[in-house]
């Protein structure tokens, strides 16, 4: 008779992953970051505590990968897939229409309580974790940023922004504003905003006839 072997807790089944990534961000999204616990999610979830807890190391952790998922099928929103399957900023043409479409989206992004909850959480971790901060960064923002680089450069090369103009800083005079109105909530965060500022930067970003 053959021997049997023992579950390898290496390999992870889709489906409890899937659940698992959805009752973190439903939770934290209910009840707050700080009121999330392992067991809260493996309940809401279906399974053992320590299924979790041999597939990520701490709530963060799930919460992180959870939001990278969810955030993948949003950016299926911003733009057409190019051949690699990655998905970017349109380019019609025409630079501040299409600005104005992804930072519009993004403010329909962060007003959302499903995705701004796990959002800010996790941006408060990342101050006191490093490690976890660091991944954010890497595995998050640092794709999306990238987006605007690319579009950027394209309007450089179609002459339409300075030539003298750094991409990686021109973008963060778009994106920075509206994370600070909704990090500090200063202010409402709306499209109306969000137009607005395309607007002041474009007037420092384009080539002037």
């Amino acid at each position: 008779m053959a021997a049997q072997k023992s579950p390898d807790s290496s390999r992870r089944s889709d489906r409890s992953r899937r659940a698992i990534c959805d009752a973190a961000l439903a939770l934290v999204g209910e009840v707050g970051y700080a009121r999330t616990t392992i067991e809260g999610i493996a309940a809401r979830a279906g399974v053992g505590k320590q299924t979790i807890y041999r597939w990520w190391p701490s709530k963060a952790a799930v919460l992180l990968e959870a939001f990278l998922d969810e955030s993948a099928r949003r950016s299926e929103e911003l733009g057409e897939a190019g051949e690699d399957g990655a998905h970017g900023i349109p380019d019609t043409g025409d630079l501040a229409a299409d600005l104005k479409l992804v930072l519009r989206a993004t403010v329909d992004g962060l007003n959302d309580p499903v995705s701004s909850a796990p959002t800010r959480a996790l941006a408060a971790e990342g101050l006191i974790d490093p490690v976890l901060g660091a991944q954010f960064v890497e595995n998050l923002l640092e794709p999306q940023l990238q987006l605007y680089v690319t579009r950027l450069r394209a309007a450089q090369e179609a002459g339409q922004v300075r030539a003298d103009i750094d991409p990686r800083i021109a973008l963060e005079l778009l994106v920075a504003p509206l994370t600070h109105r909704w990090l500090l909530r200063t202010l409402p965060l709306t499209h109306a905003y969000a137009d607005q500022v395309v607007d002041l930067t474009l007037r420092g970003l384009l080539v002037q006839p």
